[in-house]
């Protein structure tokens, strides 16, 4: 993906105020309740999220700077803070959220053009900087829906099912766990082939639904598949 990251700010800015509107009504109880993702309670899911934002930062930060900054000290210290962080009150939750997300937007802001073109590193490899932003649209509309609290797949804007589908379809093609699919999306007749065509289903629906369907976030009740009506089981996306 090679779009300018400055495009996707904006996107950026509306889906957090979107999340900030969600995790502002939670009370304790509703911040204990199990998310969508195994293992975490919606106050994890927040305090992944603020922390996320801030590994963002120091990515940004390397990238601007030219000093190796990791964006996690370890992958113990990552998971530490967001034990820590799960079951803290509600405007404990809010007020980090809110704090994280905005000096993610001042670390974007302080970026020179050319340090865009940065390579940094990221828990699983280097990455251009350029994608540092479409990473956290990814992350903030992502788990969004994982909180479970009436955001749906659904709500994604076109353009980000689009985009998310594609990324995902092209990580799959590169695995071996992958089964065979063709992706047919929106009606149109364009597809995305993953694996041997030749013994592949046709798996056909929206592309919101069907990007939420590959990340596991929907059974993918509303896609079609032919020839036999079986959708397959693609295997976890992280």
């Amino acid at each position: 993906m090679t779009t300018d990251p400055l495009l996707l700010t904006g996107d950026v800015d509306d889906a957090t105020t979107r999340l900030i509107r969600t995790a502002a009504r939670f009370d304790a109880a509703d911040l204990a309740q199990p998310s969508l993702l195994p293992g975490w309670t919606r106050g994890h899911v927040l305090a992944h999220l603020s922390r996320n934002a801030d590994a963002l930062v120091n990515a940004l930060t390397s990238a601007r700077t030219g000093e190796l900054i990791p964006m996690y000290a370890s992958a113990e210290s990552r998971t530490a803070d967001i034990e820590a962080g799960a079951p803290r009150p509600p405007d404990e939750q809010l007020d980090d959220l809110r704090r994280s997300a905005d000096r993610y937007a001042e670390a974007v802001a302080a970026m020179p053009a050319p340090a865009w073109a940065a390579t940094v590193q990221t828990r699983r490899g280097p990455l251009p900087a350029s994608l540092l932003v479409w990473r956290r649209l990814r992350e903030v509309e992502i788990h969004h829906v994982d909180l479970a609290a009436d955001y749906r797949p659904r709500d994604w804007s076109p353009t980000f099912g689009h985009r998310l589908l594609h990324e995902v379809a092209t990580d799959l093609a590169a695995r071996d766990d992958a089964p065979a699919l063709v992706l047919r999306f929106d009606g149109t007749s364009h597809e995305l082939v993953i694996g041997d065509r030749a013994q592949a289903p046709v798996v056909s629906g929206l592309a919101v639904e069907i990007a939420a369907w590959l990340t596991g976030r929907s059974p993918g009740a509303t896609l079609t598949v032919t020839p036999d009506g079986q959708l397959p089981h693609p295997p976890e996306w992280i």
